[in-house]
């Protein structure tokens, strides 16, 4: 019983702190980085209080953005056609065309990663796009007022009506 428990233990540490290395890392990196973060406090506020403190505020905040980024048309499009850029560029990256003859460093530094860095960006679109068709559903149409409370709610783990 007590092996299980520690083997839990450990998968959630090994887990979660590989989520906050990567979703680091991804920020400076292609790569869905506050997404990574996100879920990497979300393994460890399992098991740390510290975790849970830092995890909330950012909730909140995360969910009162989705509210407002749906709010207008002019939003939404928007949020979409940037999402799709993303995919679109991951798509480029992968195919890796010819090194321009305007680059102006060595030839390996012309987009690096092939389709791995591709990957990463195809699927930090998806990501993207499925957020903001969460949002829409959530929060679209609701008052500012509305949709904070519907946030703050959500964060605590409250159902919503």
């Amino acid at each position: 019983m007590k092996s299980k428990r520690f083997l839990r233990r450990v998968g959630i540490e090994v887990l979660g702190w590989t989520l906050v290395v990567v979703g680091l890392a991804a920020l400076v990196l292609p790569g869905p980085g506050l997404l990574c973060l996100f879920a990497g406090l979300a393994v460890l506020s399992q098991q740390y209080e510290w975790a849970e403190r830092r995890l909330r505020p950012v909730e909140v905040m995360a969910l009162k953005s989705a509210a407002q980024g749906v709010e207008t048309w002019p939003r939404i499009v928007a949020s979409c056609i940037g999402a799709l850029a993303i995919g679109a560029v991951g798509i480029v990256w992968g195919i890796r065309p010819d090194v321009p003859g305007w680059w102006p460093l060595a030839e390996r530094w012309w987009l690096p990663g092939g389709w791995g860095t591709g990957a990463t960006l195809i699927a930090s679109s998806l990501m993207a796009l499925a957020l903001i068709v969460y949002s829409y559903k959530r929060f679209h149409g609701l008052s500012e007022q509305e949709a904070q409370m519907m946030a703050e709610r959500l964060a605590k783990g409250e159902t919503s009506s």
